[in-house]
């Protein structure tokens, strides 16, 4: 009589399938708002693979662990799990006050603090790292996932424009050589060395550490390892979606990249995982401590009245400017919603702006802005152009006045107001309460502003589009699930 095997085999059959169930892991740049996005990135991959196919482990600092995993939506996600590394901050350590201090610390510490991370994830999960997936800024990923042997995908948070900036970075300095920094470029024009770049965009326009800048620091250095690695990585995503540059996106992939993979808007597939089929319009309401959504519904819709204002998390204005905007949305009237860090309203607000503006409009330290830029009576976007900004004015369908800073910013201010034709940018670079009054004018009463909303909506049916099941974010985010399930390079 033969034994019965069944019971023996059953759990050396479990630990099998255990053991070939993919792990990924998702290394996050804890600053700005990058480690958000890769998150958005890796819940929406989390969903697609079933719990049984997929495991990610998610390794950032604890303050942004932290941040990132404190809701109880989190819970949802049972296959992502957070692992701490070091913010490379020594004890004891006193800043200085130099620019990108933490980063730099930072970046001294993660290839190690990585790797040691990732041990103890595999560890603890009884299971071998398959895949890496890291954001852009980690050049040393690749060396990671060549120890390991797996594939190495690459999240670039922006758009096509500033990847073909880092990418085409040696080519840039050896044919140019810019003594006098930016003040020593004039509109010499991007495509003449980058094929597929709009001929709007300027060479002035591009990121620091490419052309100008100090080109010796960490950070600069940082970039320019990046762009010499992203033709090597298995694949690269992107937070963008493939018709908004379309002629940049084909040449990166015919020439450079070609698992460019294009999946955005990310703030619409946010939305899809919140279960709302309608990608455009009727998302349901997140957190919105200060109301300013019912203030909104106060508002007239037909024509939009409002103006919004934010310049992301990082940045505040010269209190110039601030007195300039304050002045303006005075002097013009218009109704508004002002984030702004509740530390400058003090000493950066002209005296009695407050009380004098307290029927026209709300000054709060934190806004919902993709609710807010979804609203039917907002007509008027005011931005730093970041990346993740200009999408969600496109999702909102709300034109822009662009007042860019810094990094990326340069370039998506050129695309917003000359190469699409959504927005204006700033007038001499600064903002004036004449220019601003100008600016709102034009685009909440004028012919110009009319023309920009039915570009503008144009592109935010065209994000839909993308993102619906025939898409192209659709089709190239399935491609990356293929990357992260099988290990196998996207067709």
């Amino acid at each position: 009589m033969q034994p019965d095997t069944t019971s023996m085999t059953q759990p050396h059959l479990q630990q099998q399938q255990q053991e070939r169930r993919p792990h990924v892991a998702v290394l996050a740049f804890p600053f700005s708002s990058h480690a958000a996005s890769l998150l958005t990135v890796i819940r929406h991959l989390a969903s697609a693979a079933p719990a049984s196919t997929a495991v990610f482990s998610f390794f950032s600092t604890h303050k942004s662990n932290r941040s990132l995993f404190s809701s109880s939506s989190s819970s949802a996600f049972n296959m992502i799990k957070a692992y701490d590394v070091t913010d490379g901050v020594p004890e004891g350590y006193v800043f200085h006050g130099k620019p990108q201090e933490d980063i730099g610390l930072f970046m001294r510490a993660a290839p190690e603090g990585f790797r040691k991370a990732m041990e103890a994830a595999a560890v603890d999960s009884g299971k071998r790292i398959t895949c890496v997936v890291a954001d852009a800024f980690f050049w040393f990923a690749e060396e990671i996932a060549a120890e390991l042997r797996v594939p190495w995908v690459a999240f670039w948070t922006s758009g096509p424009s500033s990847l073909a900036a880092h990418l085409y970075t040696d080519l840039l300095r050896n044919k140019l050589h810019i003594t006098d920094g930016i003040a020593g470029l004039g509109d010499e024009r991007l495509n003449d060395f980058i094929p597929g770049m709009s001929n709007k965009m300027r060479l002035k326009d591009l990121p620091e550490g490419v052309l100008f800048g100090n080109l010796e620091s960490p950070f600069s250095h940082m970039l320019l390892r990046m762009g010499r690695s992203f033709p090597r990585a298995t694949a690269v995503a992107l937070n963008s979606f493939e018709e908004l540059d379309l002629s940049l996106t084909q040449h990166l992939k015919s020439h450079h990249i070609p698992t460019l993979l294009s999946i955005g808007p990310l703030n619409l597939l946010h939305l899809q995982l919140h279960g709302t089929h309608n990608l455009v319009a009727g998302a349901p309401r997140g957190s919105d401590e200060y109301g300013c959504l019912p203030w909104l519904d106060n508002q007239k819709p037909a024509p939009a009245s409002v103006a919004y204002i934010s310049f992301g998390s990082v940045t505040v204005p010269p209190r110039s400017e601030l007195v300039a905007i304050a002045e303006a949305l005075e002097a013009s009237g218009v109704p508004f919603i002002w984030s702004l860090k509740e530390e400058v309203w003090d000493h950066g607000l002209p005296d009695g702006f407050l009380g004098r503006t307290r029927e026209q409009g709300m000054l709060v330290p934190w806004a919902p802005q993709v609710d807010i830029l979804s609203h039917g009576a907002v007509g008027a976007f005011v931005t730093h152009c970041g990346w993740s900004s200009l999408l969600e004015g496109i999702a909102g369908g709300v034109p822009m006045i662009c007042r860019p800073f810094f990094g990326d910013q340069r370039l998506n201010g050129r695309m917003i107001g000359d190469v699409l034709g959504i927005g204006l940018t700033v007038e001499g670079g600064a903002i004036t309460k004449e220019g601003l009054v100008r600016s709102l004018g034009m685009i909440l009463n004028g012919d110009e502003g009319k023309r920009m909303r039915e570009i503008v909506r144009h592109l935010r049916l065209q994000a839909g589009k993308a993102l619906s099941p025939t898409g192209s974010s659709t089709g190239n985010f399935n491609k990356l699930l293929q990357v992260i399930t099988t290990g196998a390079p996207p067709c």
